[in-house]
């Protein structure tokens, strides 16, 4: 129960619940919940994914790795198959989904699913995990945005494997209707073209992006998800 208090407490100040009382008095379920069925959006991200993922940003926010100013929160859900929306970006303050879309995974994970997932320089596939998100840049895929991954053994080494946000052909709608499938990365999130300076827009310097598959390994030694 006094966990449940100092839950309540704490999403009041991310939200500015008018009363801390009657926040206190709900369950951490019951919140998550109320939180959840506010977004505005056709296609929500799952539910017990968005709520321990929502846990683990905000212990990633009051160990201040992620700004505590900006409300940006992304969801990438690697247990739907490429053929299928699976990232999400949403405004926690808003609490508007602003983006629903494809993303692609890595060669090395796997092909309409990622299965496998890496932290090593060169292994060509995804990695699990929280990221902040930093500054952009122009490269070879266009405006594209650095990812700094913030689980040791997890992602911490995305910055030496230039795993980035960014754009591309092989991730577009067109793309699925001509190949039955996406394309892959090199490792990289890889977002629709004609949306990506949008979404990296709203993104950039600062936000938090979850990355999400249940491999064990993960979800058992992870710091800030909680299976």
């Amino acid at each position: 129960m006094l966990k449940q208090f100092f839950l309540a407490i704490l999403l009041s100040i991310f939200f500015c619940f008018n009363t801390i009382s009657d926040s206190a008095q709900l369950s951490a379920k019951t919140t998550f919940k109320s939180i959840y069925h506010e977004l505005n959006g056709t296609v929500k991200p799952d539910f017990d994914l968005f709520e321990k993922a929502y846990l683990g940003y905000i212990d990633l926010k009051l160990s201040g790795h992620i700004n505590a100013d900006n409300h940006i929160f992304s969801i990438i859900d690697f247990r739907l198959p490429s053929t299928e929306k699976r990232m999400w970006v949403i405004d926690l303050k808003t609490k508007n989904i602003l983006f629903h879309t494809y993303v692609a995974h890595g060669e090395n994970s796997g092909k309409k699913y990622a299965l496998y997932f890496s932290n090593k320089v060169n292994s060509h596939q995804s990695s699990l995990g929280y990221y902040l998100t930093e500054e952009t840049y122009y490269g070879k895929n266009g405006l594209s945005l650095k990812l700094k991954g913030l689980e040791h053994g997890f992602n911490h080494n995305a910055r030496k494997r230039y795993i980035v946000l960014h754009g591309a052909d092989y991730a577009t709608e067109d793309y699925l209707k001509e190949n039955g499938i996406l394309g892959n990365s090199e490792g990289c999130p890889a977002i629709p073209m004609e949306i990506h300076q949008q979404m990296i827009e709203v993104s950039k310097n600062g936000s938090c992006l979850f990355i999400y598959f249940p491999d064990l390994n993960y979800t058992e030694k992870s710091m800030y998800f909680n299976e």
